[in-house]
């Protein structure tokens, strides 16, 4: 009997090769825009969840709040991991995590290699962090000093082998350290927060332990089974009160918690878990660029509707020719054929349909899976979509059911009598369905393509937007301190090349990842929790305001001409002078708790300058207080060029540094591309966003053009006499395609409300932000009209122009 059916459904598809290829066609393109939208978003779900005790694994963020700032990090303290430990019995296992700005030099054989993915780690991290191992052991793989664990990737990049425990790697310049290899593990998978190639032993870092208010490290905790995180969390409040309180007492001199809290400060921390990390934080410190769990949601949306748009072609196109298949319907009832037979025999066709669908789309998801995977910097590949093997396979069966449930009903609902007798028309409820569902595809076609146009603008904005320095040929020269004491040598000695306008000291950046540090500073020579001020804490030379292009409100910049006297004076930015209150700041004395804590051993700095606000981090937030002053940074270097020729500059440059070391390659960016990289989700979502508007557009007109398709034949006959009764062709074009336009004009009526909505939704993550403006509308919907008009007016005309002789002769 099924090869009954696939027989008759092949026949009807080849007898209606048109509607045949723009339902297959169609569906493909919903297949694979399905496929691969449905990769991603379980790509991203998937972060973190590898590790057997995944759901019992939190981070520590730290949340505070002072003097008119606030900071959400996704560090905490030192003492903060062995103190749960030893206080809570909840807490089965901690570990702390530090990583270096930048990187750290390898060596191999004559030369080092800057490893990135690097950092240190208590002995405890594997029994949070298990992975499979491969030599050694690592439980005790951290326990000594000079201790490493490398993963199987960083075995074979440092010794070309992976059996290498008991040899050691040199690690750093100038302060070298000899590691012995303890352990080698899998490689972290990569969908993970975590990507370390190299460990080190948390014994071999040099810090002052139990400092509460520095907030430097990694905290994990792995809680016992059954641990309730977010009640463990009311333990934090008693925690700080006990611990943290103490030492806030010292710096600023409160009487209670309840002191700092009243005068609109807070010092809390907060746990997430790990699997949330890559969606749902977005904290300063992230060890990674993160996902965005709205955009991840969105996708998925976008992936059922652009299915859902190919299958509302295939019911539209399917009950739009029920006349054509009303006689077939009425013959088989007549000869006994009952409804469950036929309803069989539909879904059969939908099935097949879905399946020569499903093998083209295959085909389209391989041909643009490198695209694909630039644009979202994923790695998917042939056997990612193996690993998927019976869902795909289980997804065209799915589809063609769906979509060919209601015409399959709506097909054999016929009564053989008024089928036989050529009465049945389509009827008043089904031509309202269809114009329904065409709205509906519409409707989605312009929110994606509002929302897009919106992201194209604000990311326009960022890149054009005056962010009060110069982001453009900048060159930033990595890791200056393997030369030491040379670093200020070949600062000067670059800088006298003829393509070279400034040079600075730039281990800060106004970027992310770049170096970031803060202090608390006060109008008063006594600090409380009234009058200090949480500011940016930069180190920089004579040189870089000018070289990064930065402009001075008042005041003047640090000068050689007052020698050791500017090493106390500092440069504030505006928004810092806002906070401080001053009128004329220059001049001004302000305290740091920067030196030795407590109240009467404040350090006591001038104003010398204010700067104008410029962006130093990301346009989601407001530019916060930061100032500057006199201080060692030089493990970075900025070049201001004047020349074209970049590329000779560069080799004159790397020549230069070739000179001072032969051990360490010579590392350079641009500034410009350290600024892009802060908006790489976005700039992501864009590019998705707008191929995958495009296509649902596509499909949407797709369906339109089979419809203005079955309409001009229907009316095939009408249309001749027309013409011979002397109708223009713009009266026909007029007749066949107005009524498919109005349900366009329509669908712009519904979406751009819902549009403008969700826009702004979106626009409330920046802080600054190009708004929606009524030229996006236009913009979009005169775009959807022009391609409704061009498909729905070709196949108009063409039948337009028919020989009405030719008409008149038709079936």
């Amino acid at each position: 009997m099924i090869q009954n059916y696939l027989t008759v459904a092949v026949r009807s598809m080849l007898k209606n090769r048109v509607y045949s290829v723009i339902n297959i066609m169609g569906l493909a393109v919903g297949l694979s825009c399905f496929i691969l939208i449905a990769l991603y978003v379980v790509d991203e779900l998937s972060y973190d969840r590898f590790y057997p005790n995944a759901e019992r694994i939190y981070r520590i963020n730290s949340d505070i709040r002072f003097g008119g700032t606030e900071l959400k990090l996704a560090l905490s303290s030192d003492p903060l991991g062995p103190v749960l430990k030893k206080d809570y019995p909840q807490v089965e296992q901690f570990t702390r995590l530090y990583t270096l700005q930048g990187a750290m030099p390898i060596r191999k054989g004559l030369t080092f290699i800057t490893e990135t993915a690097i950092g240190y780690a208590d002995a405890t991290f594997f029994e949070v962090f298990n992975r499979p191992v491969l030599y050694g052991n690592l439980k005790t793989a951290l326990q000594a000093p000079n201790s490493v664990a490398i993963s199987e990737k960083a075995a074979l990049k440092y010794f070309n082998t992976t059996q290498v425990v008991g040899k050691t790697l040199t690690i750093g310049i100038d302060q070298r350290t000899i590691y012995t290899v303890t352990a080698v593990y899998a490689d972290m998978p990569e969908n993970s927060h975590l990507k370390l190639d190299v460990i080190l032993s948390m014994k071999n870092l040099a810090f002052i332990p139990g400092n509460f208010l520095s907030n430097n490290f990694y905290t994990y905790i792995l809680l016992r089974d059954k641990t309730d995180y977010q009640e463990f969390e009311r333990n934090f409040v008693a925690l700080t009160a006990k611990y943290i309180l103490p030492q806030i007492k010292e710096v600023i001199g409160i009487s209670s918690m309840d002191a700092f809290t009243k005068a609109g400060n807070q010092y809390a921390y907060s746990l997430i878990p790990l699997t949330d990390i890559h969606l749902k934080s977005e904290r300063s410190g992230e060890l990674a660029v993160n996902g965005n769990s709205q955009y991840v949601s969105i996708f998925a949306v976008v992936a059922l509707f652009i299915l859902l748009i190919a299958g509302i072609n295939f019911i539209n196109l399917t009950t739009a020719r029920s006349a054509n298949r009303s006689k077939e319907v009425g013959v088989k009832k007549t000869l006994g054929c009952d409804r469950r037979s036929l309803i069989l025999q539909f879904l059969v066709e939908s099935t097949l349909t879905s399946y020569l669908a499903f093998g083209i789309s295959l085909v389209l998801v391989l041909l643009f899976l490198p695209l694909f995977n630039e644009i979202t910097a994923k790695s998917f590949s042939l056997y990612t979509l193996s690993q998927y093997v019976g869902y795909l396979l289980l997804l065209p069966l799915v589809v063609g059911i769906l979509a060919g449930y209601y015409p399959a009903i709506f097909l054999s609902s016929f009564q053989p009598i008024t089928a036989l007798k050529s009465q049945f028309t389509g009827g008043y409820t089904q031509t309202h369905l269809r114009d329904m569902l065409v709205t509906f595809q519409f409707v989605t076609s312009l929110v994606l393509i509002c929302g897009t146009i919106l992201v194209y603008q604000q990311l326009n904005y960022i890149q054009t937007k005056q962010l009060g320095f110069a982001k453009e040929q900048i060159l930033i020269v990595n890791g200056t301190g393997a030369l030491k004491n040379g670093a200020d040598a070949f600062k000067q000695d670059v800088a006298q090349l003829a393509g070279i306008q400034g040079a600075a000291n730039a281990g800060f950046l106004p970027v992310d990842n770049s170096s970031r540090t803060g202090h608390i500073f006060s109008k008063e020579p006594v600090m409380t929790a009234r009058n200090g001020i949480n500011m940016q804490f930069w180190r920089i030379d004579y040189d870089y305001v000018e070289t990064l292009g930065m402009q001075l409100q008042t005041g003047r910049n640090f000068s050689k001409t007052f020698g050791a006297a500017d090493s106390t004076r500092l440069l504030i930015n505006e928004s810092a002078a806002s906070l401080l209150g001053y009128k004329n700041p220059v001049g001004k004395t302000i305290y740091s708790t920067y030196g030795q804590p407590g109240s009467s051993q404040l350090r006591t700095y001038e104003i010398v300058g204010v700067v104008k606000n410029f962006h130093f981090e990301s346009l989601r937030y407001a530019v916060g207080p930061l100032c500057m002053i006199l201080g060692p940074s030089n493990w970075k270097l900025a070049f201001k060029l004047k020349s074209n020729e970049v590329p000779a500059l560069l080799e004159q440059i790397k020549t230069k540094w070739d000179r001072l070391t032969s051990e360490v390659p010579f590392s350079y960016s641009f500034l410009d591309e350290s600024f892009d990289q802060m908006y790489r989700s976005e700039q992501r979502v864009g590019k998705l966003a707008l191929i995958f508007a495009g296509l649902t557009l596509f499909i949407a007109c797709l369906g339109l053009f089979g419809l203005v398709t079955y309409l001009a034949e229907q009316r095939t006959k009408e249309i001749g006499i027309r013409k011979i009764l002397g109708a223009s062709p713009f009266s026909l074009v007029h007749l066949l395609s107005t009524d498919l336009l109005w349900l366009v004009l329509l669908s712009m009526l519904i979406a751009f409300p819902i549009a403008y909505y969700l826009m702004q939704k979106w626009l409330q993550s920046f802080a600054y932000g190009v708004g929606v403006s009524a030229w996006l509308f236009v913009w979009a919907g005169g775009g959807a009209v022009l391609m409704a008009v061009g498909t729905v007016g070709y196949r108009a005309i063409r039948t337009a122009f028919t020989n009405p002789v030719t008409s008149l002769r038709a079936d």
